[in-house]
């Protein structure tokens, strides 16, 4: 037996109400879909990892040395991996190679690396 007075729609309109707000929510905080494939790209990848908010940030890691050769680069590393430091390397958009080590051993390292 249906009920004349119309209350059995209170509990959808709430819970399409909840949806809409909460998507008004997440399009405020910037939580827009991506646009189409042929459109621009949003997503940041294209200029680089999207997880660091500046495009020279590279975490917990620190350049120790930049450089314009890759080879350079790598008896960088490997001068400081004798030294026990660890290193890695990464190439910047300009082009050069910058050596990255930790933020407690940046020192050392460039003292090393001013030495070589």
């Amino acid at each position: 037996m249906a009920t004349s007075d119309g209350w059995y729609l209170i509990g959808p309109l709430i819970a399409f109400g909840l949806v809409g707000f909460l998507g008004a929510v997440f399009w405020r905080m910037g939580l827009q879909p991506t646009s189409s494939p042929g459109g621009p790209r949003r997503d940041g990848y294209a200029d680089g990892l999207a997880i660091f908010g500046e495009r020279d940030d590279y975490g917990l890691l620190f350049p120790a040395a930049v450089t314009e050769h890759p080879e350079v680069a790598d008896e960088i590393r490997r001068l400081l991996a004798d030294a026990g430091i660890r290193a890695t390397t990464a190439i910047r958009r300009d082009g050069r190679v910058s050596v990255l080590v930790f933020c407690e051993e940046v020192e050392e390292a460039r003292r090393l690396v001013g030495s070589f």
